[in-house]
């Protein structure tokens, strides 16, 4: 059986445990054993998450100790797959870059607040997270983030809002991501900025498909490694890194 840990807190302005309620039911359904944990020591023991196939982030703001950041990024390396949504993982540890650095952005301002009306545009309609997923709509925070240039993009939403004037609109329109991939040594790492509240989910079945998708995407991850006989080998480095 797939092993699965959540691990949720910090503001709870995000629902985390509403949230974790969801995202662990959607995977024991797939079969996954599923743990979920309110205390970020759940990210101490690097051999025990080495272990899992997946880890979700659930934590918005707040901080993290140096190590247990090593920890996630030893065992995402060695295949262990890594998804999270909205602030509860692009907006988990502001003050830690490697944290960041793993998950390939950083949310930096949702201009207007929560109730803009916006568009999700499917980018990668071949990709099996999006696949057969038209173009949608969404009642909710629209994100803007600071992203890592080497994330493959599935889906995006237009700046600036013509309805949210504020000082960024004197700059072009952009297509800034909403759902993405990455890699992060042998692992996978999944993010949608969707999903506020929980309840954005309800009100969007094309968002929960996509967090669902990406979820498994990642857990499989570790599966193929293994298969492979993959190790980090070639990625360590003993420079300083952060």
């Amino acid at each position: 059986m797939k092993k699965a840990l959540i691990f949720q807190g910090g503001w709870d302005g995000h629902q985390p445990i509403l949230v974790s309620k969801r995202f662990g039911g959607i995977l024991e359904k797939e079969g996954f054993d599923v743990t979920i944990s309110d205390n970020l020591d759940c990210l101490a023991d690097v051999e025990e998450l080495k272990k899992l196939d997946l880890i979700i982030a659930c934590w918005t703001m707040g901080e993290i100790a140096k190590e247990y950041v090593n920890n996630v990024s030893e065992a995402v390396a060695s295949g262990v797959g890594l998804a999270g949504h909205h602030g509860g993982m692009c907006d988990s540890f502001r003050n830690n870059t490697m944290w960041q650095f793993i998950t390939g952005g950083q949310w930096v301002s949702h201009p207007g607040g929560d109730g803009v009306e916006y568009i999700v545009n499917i980018a990668s309609p071949s990709n099996p997270i999006v696949e057969g997923i038209a173009d949608f709509p969404v009642c909710s925070e629209h994100y803007y983030l600071h992203i890592d240039p080497s994330i493959e993009i599935l889906a995006t939403t237009r700046f600036p809002s013509p309805a949210v004037p504020y000082y960024h609109i004197s700059n072009k329109p952009v297509d800034m991501p909403v759902v993405w991939t990455k890699s992060w040594g042998n692992g996978r790492v999944f993010y949608t900025s969707l999903g506020h509240l929980d309840n954005v989910f309800d009100n969007s079945p094309s968002a929960q498909e996509i967090m669902c998708r990406g979820m498994l995407w990642a857990a499989e991850g570790k599966a193929y490694a293994v298969a492979n006989g993959l190790t980090t080998e070639r990625f360590e480095n003993t420079a300083k890194m952060y």
